[in-house]
């Protein structure tokens, strides 16, 4: 591969490649709980809006809508933690809680997958189930439950497969990172949750 193949490579996708950095440093900080992370996780968002827009893919250009409104929310909900403790604490998730947001998610791919559908988005139905989904773990995370880690990586494995299919290759190696980074982050949370048992 010549350097003016990557060179033009680079020239075509640099905001895809610009938002694979800025999520991966994010999602890294997230797993260490470290209150930066949201403003690098609100400039990923923005980007990604644009890229899945351009790419079709409407469900993950509506997720980063809420994304957006998620990362705010968690950036105060983290700071408020902080400002109250001294430190980001990880909280137990209710399994009442957690059967619901499952259900909710389930409802949730129902109703995306038929917007995108009329939209004629690419793979509305997949999409949208990733999108409910992602919604879901995002919520757990800003609430600084460590089950928003376990399912990140069921949904970023999926991701993978849809990226490879839409040829959005940055994407889908990023998204195979944040598996290890969401596998980071379970291990990070979980050691957090029993030192404050």
């Amino acid at each position: 591969m010549s350097a003016a193949t990557i060179a033009q490579y680079f020239a075509a996708h640099w905001l895809e490649i610009a938002g694979l950095i800025t999520t991966v440093v994010g999602i890294g900080l997230t797993t260490r709980r470290v209150l930066l992370c949201w403003p690098v996780v609100l400039a990923a968002d923005l980007i990604y809006l644009v890229v899945f827009y351009r790419s079709q893919l409407l469900s993950d250009a509506l997720l980063q809508i809420f994304f957006i409104a998620f990362t705010l929310y968690g950036w105060w909900h983290w700071w408020r933690g902080i400002r109250e403790t001294g430190e980001v604490r990880v909280v137990p998730l209710a399994t009442s809680s957690l059967l619901i947001a499952l259900a909710v998610g389930a409802v949730g791919s129902l109703l995306l997958g038929e917007m995108a559908k009329s939209l004629h988005a690419a793979l509305p139905y997949l999409d949208a189930t990733l999108a409910s989904y992602s919604l879901v773990a995002s919520w757990w995370q800003a609430r600084k439950h460590t089950a928003n880690w376990w399912l990140w990586i069921v949904v970023d494995v999926v991701y993978i497969g849809e990226y490879v299919y839409k040829d959005l290759w940055p994407t889908a190696l990023l998204y195979a990172g944040l598996v290890g980074l969401a596998t980071l982050g379970l291990r990070n949370w979980k050691r957090a949750a029993s030192a404050h048992v």
